[in-house]
């Protein structure tokens, strides 16, 4: 009779799929943007239903839903940008990333996630100012007439969150090129 095996990893690692080795180093779980990127595309799939459904029986759109959708492709988009510079998947011009040498790569690698984390805290910088304007203003949005900032409030919270991802791939960048 055999003894039980031990589980070869631990349930951290059991997060990462095998083409992304980088979700099992993150501090932070990449779990997060992928669970409120199903989420806000399981709510934009129902209210685009719903208003269909709604048009096709009633012949009468729901005008709420457009400002939600708009809402929900925003912080889709940037909650999937967090995930995507964590996991080394972001735009770039593969011509120039990719060619040369090792050290050439690593060090347009280290640039590039510098870039975007200076970048997303400017971005975070300059929409707290928006945010505080619509605050202030008491700015309310064109189809519910809810607080604008209950919607702009989002965008410097997710830049912060790519500039943190991007921060800490830009630090696993920084130990793999120490190591020998």
């Amino acid at each position: 009779m055999s003894a039980p095996t031990e589980p070869s990893r631990d349930a951290r690692a059991d997060a990462a799929t095998p083409d992304n080795p980088d979700d099992e180093n993150t501090r932070v779980p990449l779990r997060i943007e992928d669970w409120l990127t199903v989420l806000s595309m399981a709510l934009l799939a129902l209210i685009t239903f719903g208003n269909v459904i709604a048009r096709y029986f009633t012949d009468q759109s729901f005008a709420w839903t457009e400002e939600f959708s708009i809402f929900l492709m925003i912080v889709l988009t940037l909650v999937a940008s967090s995930a995507a510079v964590a996991r080394h998947r972001h735009i770039r011009i593969e011509f120039f990333a990719d060619a040369g040498s090792a050290r050439r790569r690593h060090l347009l690698a280290l640039w590039g996630a510098m870039a975007m984390v200076l970048l997303f805290l400017l971005m975070a910088g300059l929409s707290v100012r928006m945010v505080w304007d619509h605050y202030i203003y008491e700015e309310v949005s064109p189809g519910l007439g809810l607080p604008q900032w209950w919607y702009s409030m989002w965008l410097p919270i997710l830049s912060l969150a790519i500039a943190l991802r991007a921060l800490g791939r830009f630090n696993r960048l920084r130990r793999a090129g120490e190591q020998p």
